[in-house]
């Protein structure tokens, strides 16, 4: 129902960042993750419900001065796993899940600005989620379900960085009319459906792990 667009010009990526970043509102109700066949739009992350969550990402107690972030009630995320015992590694899928929620929130909620966008992103990460939001805004769509994060898995890296690979199953998840609030269910679940995403993320001086690579697979078998 929903894949990740993360090819665009240098210049479109650009405009797409200095649009969200320094404030594009919106109208309307919410906007919407990408689509199979250009209609169905996956779900990314949820209000404040996470599933099984690693505790860390919805209440942070390492004192660092985090962005709020808050999705719409219809829009729900849940990440599976819950804490890996290695208190590095939760921290990492912490930063990891508000990230995906961080670029939900920008797609489906009207703000001036989007301040965990870029607290959590940076680089190429920042300017891949910012063209697909504007994807969205473009197209006035939304969308509306739940999203599911799965076989997450930490690896760190020798120069201090950390790979993030998970799967992702937006079967649950419908396009919605960012103007109309209308909601289209008659859409399919499609193989495009299970996304394979690996990640790069690198820690800051603040102590955040923020986002600086992202690949994805679309109807990758490995997540079905």
């Amino acid at each position: 129902m929903r894949t990740r667009r993360t090819t665009a010009a240098a210049t479109a990526l650009t405009a797409a960042v200095a649009l969200l970043l320094s404030g594009c509102g919106g109208s309307g109700a919410a906007d919407a993750k990408d689509t199979k066949d250009g209609d169905r739009i996956a779900g990314a992350d949820a209000g404040t419900e996470t599933g099984s969550a690693t505790p860390s990402a919805s209440a942070a107690d390492d004192g660092i001065e985090r962005p709020e972030i808050k999705l719409p009630s219809d829009v729900r995320n849940v990440f599976e796993g819950g804490a890996t015992g290695d208190a590095k590694k939760d921290a990492v899928l912490a930063d990891n899940e508000r990230r995906i929620n961080s670029i939900d929130e920008a797609i489906t909620v009207d703000a001036k600005k989007y301040p965990a966008l870029q607290f959590y992103s940076k680089g190429d990460a920042l300017m891949s989620a910012a063209s697909y939001i504007k994807s969205f805004r473009d197209e006035a769509r939304s969308f509306t379900g739940t999203t599911r994060y799965y076989d997450r898995e930490v690896t760190f890296l020798k120069d201090g960085a950390a790979s993030v690979t998970y799967c992702m199953d937006a079967t649950q998840t419908y396009p919605k009319d960012r103007g109309t609030g209308k909601v289209d269910r008659s859409v399919k679940a499609s193989p495009s459906d299970y996304v394979f995403y690996s990640t790069r993320l690198e820690k800051n001086s603040e102590g955040v792990w923020q986002t600086a690579t992202v690949s994805s697979t679309e109807a990758a078998e490995q997540c079905m």
